[in-house]
Parts: C-alpha cells; sequence; structure tokens
C-alpha cells in the first residue's frame, strides 16, 4: 500500500521508534523534550536496563516507567511516531496488572495522608493573625 505524502504508515508498518519519541506518542510525557530528560536521568529501563534517548523500541520490549511518585510497567504492543488521541495511545502499550495495583495503592495511601488536613473555614481575625506573627518572631530570635 503506497502512502501520501504527511500521511503516517500505520502502527505495524513501523519497524522500529526511538524511545523519546515512542514515549511521547503513548503520552506518558508531554513534550519529547521531557521524555528525553526522564531518559537520561534513569527514570525509563528497557529490559531492566538503561537506555538512551536514541535507543529503539520494537514490540514485545518491556518497559519500567517511573513518572512523579508512579511506576509503570508495561509490555510495548504497537509502535507509532505521532501523538494521537488517548485512546490509541493506550493500545500501543499494556500495564501488567501487578504494575496497576501497585500505583493504586500508592495512590490511595497518599490520599489517605492528605485526608487528615483541614484547612481553616475562613481567614484568621486580626487576633489570630497577631499571634500568627508573634510565632513567627520566636523562630527569628
Amino acid at each position: 500500500m503506497a502512502h501520501l505524502h504527511g500521511e503516517t504508515p500505520p502502527p505495524e508498518a513501523l519497524p522500529a521508534v526511538r524511545l523519546d519519541l515512542w514515549l511521547w506518542a503513548a503520552r506518558f510525557f508531554k513534550t519529547r523534550s521531557l521524555a528525553k530528560q526522564a531518559i537520561e536521568t534513569g527514570k525509563v529501563e528497557i529490559g531492566g536496563q538503561r537506555a538512551k534517548p536514541s535507543r529503539s523500541v520494537h514490540a514485545g520490549d518491556a518497559l519500567a516507567i517511573v513518572r512523579g511518585e508512579e511506576i509503570f510497567r508495561i509490555e510495548v504492543l504497537g509502535l507509532s511516531h505521532t501523538r494521537g488521541p488517548a485512546k490509541i495511545a493506550q493500545a500501543l502499550y499494556r500495564e501488567s496488572e501487578a504494575s496497576k495495583i501497585a500505583r493504586e495503592a500508592k495512590r490511595a495511601e497518599a490520599s489517605a495522608a492528605r485526608a487528615g488536613y483541614q484547612p481553616p473555614e475562613t481567614k484568621p481575625d486580626k487576633r489570630a493573625r497577631r499571634l500568627i506573627r508573634a510565632l513567627g518572631d520566636i523562630d527569628a530570635t
């Protein structure tokens, strides 16, 4: 099948794609430069080994991606060098069940930790502001 200029080939027609480009196309990072930075700082591994941004990704590769507090353990199912809708991007990989469960548990733990903090409903009045200021002055001396 011939492709017109400007048209992208179907995902299965690509033999390999650069790692930074694939991470961007699969929507793990907002920009390609953020994907490249994550790879260079060791937050992305292919088959348990650190990789370079230019390393080729093939279907069937196992990736470990650290993004913020989340760790994704995925298998590459498809290749793409263009960023598309989220539904298409999610079809490019499959996350392991253990990885999903671990991420959900960590998210629930963080949510429970935040639940203890109750912000005040109103601004402090004149008396409370003076107390706050006085407490701040204790540390200065």
